[in-house]
């Protein structure tokens, strides 16, 4: 079986690419840029927006399955370059999927798009907010609405939502984390009650792969749901940084900030960047803010039932992983 995965180069793509190749499939990528590994692999590239209706629909055509991890990510820019790439992205790979006929999507989705403040030990039903802090959640859930909306016994699709992905491999969020930390500009939260969801990047990658599994074989088990993903161990904010930090031989950090400070701060930042029209990224903005001083952790029991996800890979077992990784390859440019 063909299959195409939007985003095969990055952190999660490349992960589920990995795992695509281990099971067997002819696996094929969709990305703005080329990748070594990929190609050590031997995975057929397709370079493209996903903007661009014709490079993704040349990407697909022969394919079974689409695994759509693509998207832009991140706490600042326009409304328009989010939408652009998150909602019209996914409209041209479901256009693109009906046209050509692929059987299934599996879509990246994100916790961000139903949190409201109020996120512990919630499952599925909670329901869309009517406002988000950020455009990011807003323009992700728009396009989980869009893939769920969409599945039929022509395309069968779902939705994945992991938590904070993190492991060997992670080019973003650890090295935003050390660069903060490095300009002193990192602060955790000064109550250590506040827990979050996190999984470690193998059981992000075997979750997606496990639900095609189970969609292929019995659709209307996984099929026009979303599922939260986690490694159904929350865990203190402050301590999971510092870990992180620890794997890269950087000291724990010991500056915090209360939910006050962080709301008030983010609010009045954001606010200030945007009526201003300031082109860089706040130094914390509301819905970094808002995490921070809160919460949010779920229920993955529908993961587990519908297609038997279950972490394989503990929290302690996957840090020791990452630390190894970081001193076998020394892959961040650590600041002193």
């Amino acid at each position: 079986m063909k299959v195409l995965v939007t985003g095969g180069g990055g952190f999660l793509g490349f992960a589920i690419v990995e795992q695509l190749l281990t099971e067997g499939y002819e696996v094929l990528s969709y990305a703005r840029s080329r990748y070594d590994a990929l190609e050590k692999l031997g995975v057929a590239q397709y370079q493209g927006d996903l903007s661009d209706y014709a490079a993704l629909k040349t990407a697909l055509r022969g394919c079974e399955a689409v695994f759509h991890v693509a998207g832009k990510i991140g706490n600042w820019g326009t409304y328009a370059s989010f939408y652009e790439t998150n909602v019209r992205g996914t409209e041209n790979l479901l256009k693109a999927c009906f046209e050509l006929q692929v059987q299934y999507l599996i879509y990246t989705s994100s916790p961000s798009v139903v949190y409201n403040g109020t996120s512990e030990g919630k499952d599925e039903r909670l329901p869309y907010p009517p406002k988000f802090d950020a455009y990011y959640p807003q323009t992700k859930a728009i396009a989980e609405q869009a893939v769920l909306k969409a599945n039929c016994a022509a395309l069968r699709t779902c939705a994945l939502r992991p938590h904070l992905i993190w492991g060997p491999g992670d080019f973003h969020f650890l090295p935003s984390l050390l660069l903060r930390q490095s300009k002193g500009r990192l602060r955790l939260p000064s109550d250590e009650k506040y827990r979050i969801d996190t999984i470690y990047i193998d059981n992000a990658a075997r979750a997606h792969v496990q639900a095609f599994k189970v969609m292929r074989h019995n659709p209307a088990a996984v099929s026009g749901k979303a599922y939260f993903l986690s490694q159904d161990e929350p865990i203190g904010i402050r301590e999971f940084f510092n870990r992180l930090l620890d794997t890269c031989g950087r000291p724990a950090v010991n500056k915090t900030i209360s939910p006050q400070v962080a709301l008030f701060t983010g609010w009045l930042l954001q606010h200030t960047f945007r009526l201003f029209n300031v082109q860089s990224e706040p130094p914390l903005t509301l819905f970094v803010a808002k995490h921070l001083a809160s919460s949010h952790w779920y229920d993955i029991s529908a993961a587990k039932r519908d297609f038997g996800y279950v972490p394989s890979v503990s929290i302690e077992e996957g840090l020791k992983r990452l630390k190894a990784w970081v001193e076998a390859t020394h892959p961040y440019q650590l600041p002193d």
